[in-house]
C-alpha cells in the first residue's frame, strides 16, 4: 500500500503540478507580452520601427487584396 501512496504523490507533484505551473508561467509571459504590445501601439509618438512595420503590414494586406 505504501508503494501506491508514494507513486500517487510523485505523479501528482511531479506531473500534475509541474505541467500546470509551467503552463501558468507560459500564459503569464504570453499575456504580458500581448499587453505590452497593445500599450506600445497606443503611445502618442510612434517609434520609427513601429511605423516601418505598419507600412509593411499594410503593403502586404494590399497585395493580398489584389490577388
Amino acid at each position: 500500500m505504501e508503494f501506491f501512496y508514494t507513486t500517487f504523490f510523485g505523479f501528482f507533484f511531479g506531473f500534475a503540478l509541474g505541467v500546470g505551473c509551467s503552463l501558468v508561467v507560459l500564459y503569464a509571459i504570453y499575456s504580458g507580452g500581448y499587453r505590452k504590445a497593445l500599450e506600445d501601439s497606443l503611445r502618442a509618438p510612434q517609434s520609427e520601427r513601429y511605423l516601418r512595420l505598419l507600412a509593411k503590414a499594410r503593403q502586404k494586406l494590399d497585395s493580398e487584396k489584389k490577388a
